[in-house]
């Protein structure tokens, strides 16, 4: 028991200083400008899980930005409309999650760049609860930014500027809220696998979801292995 509560009260250290990290990268800006980038990282987290029960289904193998606009246009119908999200009921999340985002999200992926070196020293049965537990700690991440959206939240995907055949592009959109006249930048990166495209890593205003979760990730496994990890991943998905 007191070795769990030294690793959750590291990873928290951690948590806290990587936020703090981040607001030196944002030095100078007014603080109404960081509430506006998180809100806006939690609403990118939102369209990548969320899908809407409209009949027609985002087509994973169209071109990647026709895709990710697909997928925007119906989440944020879901969102707008479904009011146990408004209340940011986190059953009725989950259950959106694992109806709509699997085929369309590669946890997985995003689970094995965030753990980087550490990933191959995993066992198979390692590997499953790590992902497990941050797919877990993702949705609850994004879960309290559903209620900011509103019926003038929209997001306008940018033509794509890659090979026609490249397998990993990055497409790039602007999110408006009614309520904020900022846009926010907000990119997503895809790969093409045999079953179409998947989204497995984003970026809002330069900060990369991965890149963010892989230093966190590397001190905690340094300090308590992976397993240690796991655990206060767990731990704080119970909170």
């Amino acid at each position: 028991m007191h070795t769990l509560n030294r690793t959750t009260n590291q990873f928290h250290n951690t948590d806290a200083r990587s936020h703090h990290e981040l607001r030196l990268q944002r030095q100078g800006q007014p603080f109404s400008r960081l509430m506006t980038i998180k809100f806006f990282l939690l609403l990118a987290l939102s369209l990548m899980a969320m899908q809407s029960f409209a009949q027609a289904k985002p087509d994973a193998n169209s071109a990647p930005d026709t895709f990710v606009q697909a997928v925007a246009d119906q989440a944020l119908m879901v969102l707008q409309n479904d009011p146990e999200v408004k209340k940011q009921n986190i059953g009725r999340i989950n259950e959106i999650v694992d109806l709509y985002v699997l085929p369309y999200v590669d946890f997985a992926k995003t689970t094995r760049l965030s753990a980087g070196k550490y990933w191959r020293q995993a066992t198979p049965e390692q590997r499953e609860q790590l992902t497990a537990a941050f797919r877990q700690t993702l949705a609850r991440t994004y879960s309290g930014a559903l209620s900011r959206i509103d019926s003038g939240t929209k997001m306008d995907v940018q033509p794509l500027r890659a090979e026609p055949d490249a397998k990993d592009v990055v497409v790039r959109s602007r999110v408006m809220q009614s309520q904020n006249s900022q846009t926010i930048g907000i990119d997503y990166r895809l790969e093409k696998t045999p079953t179409g495209w998947k989204i497995y890593d984003i970026n809002v205003e330069n900060i990369w979801l991965i890149q963010n979760y892989r230093n966190q990730f590397s001190q905690q496994i340094n300090a308590n292995g992976i397993d240690g990890l796991i655990a206060a991943l767990n731990e704080r998905n119970s909170k």
